[in-house]
């Protein structure tokens, strides 16, 4: 699939895809999405004030969202070989502005040092080098990752139980990833990085989370209980250049 096949399908969309020319394009494999459930005093002072919360029924959530990436490059570059391909992981909670639904990250670990710099230099967001590694046995994924020079750790193993169900709106699965936004505040100045794709084509998961200590490098502290927990083994992500609200 090239990004002309999937720009123009927008139905699934809450909003129209931006009218300014994209930037980048990604594909993302083998994504875990675990969610947990953590009450808005907890995060109201971790994310910045500018960012309005969102919530589910009066509920937040915490997602660490493991996954490995491919065919990473800018809009007419080709992939550059050790640059285009690395595993990334994400500890994010979810915010609303403008009527937009969005995502806001805690903190961003890949296994690529210059993707690093470039994220942190270009799009302000937290980003942080670790050492990662990524096996995939037939359905099964194995991942680690240990963030250098912090105690921010994952190891667990992941595997999809359903066939591939899109989710309705107005449901919690289709609340929880259907975003197609994320948010920032870089100088006390909120920005907002636009996304598209096609809707998620998401699979119930399993997984033993041998350790997770990700959350906690941010701050959170989750509940004992049991992660909501959703699978996609691919998808196809282009990317706008930072607005400044």
């Amino acid at each position: 699939m090239t990004p002309t096949d999937f720009l123009g399908a927008t139905g699934h969309r809450p909003w129209p895809v931006p009218n300014r020319p994209w930037i980048g394009v990604q594909i993302w494999h083998d994504l875990l999405f675990a969610h947990w459930p953590v009450s808005a005093q907890v995060l109201r002072p971790l994310v910045p004030s500018q960012l309005p919360l969102d919530t589910y029924d009066g509920q937040c959530w915490v997602g660490i969202v493991p996954f490995h990436m491919s065919g990473v490059r800018a809009r007419g570059i080709p992939p550059v070989p050790g640059l285009s391909a690395f595993p990334e992981l994400n500890v994010r909670t979810y915010v609303a502005l403008e009527d937009k639904p969005g995502v806001y990250f805690f903190s961003l670990d890949a296994g690529n040092l210059p993707a690093v710099w470039g994220a942190r230099a270009f799009f302000h967001l937290p980003y942080f080098y670790a050492r990662m590694r990524v096996a995939v046995r037939e359905d099964e994924i194995n991942y680690s990752s240990g963030r250098l020079l912090t105690p921010a750790e994952l190891k667990a193993n992941y595997r999809p139980v359903s066939p591939v169900q899109l989710r309705s709106p107005g449901t919690l699965d289709h609340w929880l990833t259907e975003r197609y936004c994320l948010y920032t505040v870089w100088r006390e100045h909120v920005y907002r990085c636009d996304i598209h794709h096609p809707q998620w084509p998401l699979q119930d998961a399993a997984a033993e989370i041998e350790r997770n200590t990700m959350a906690r490098a941010a701050g959170i502290t989750l509940p004992h209980s049991e992660p909501l927990l959703h699978f996609s083994q691919r998808q196809e992500v282009l990317i706008w250049p930072l607005q400044r609200l």
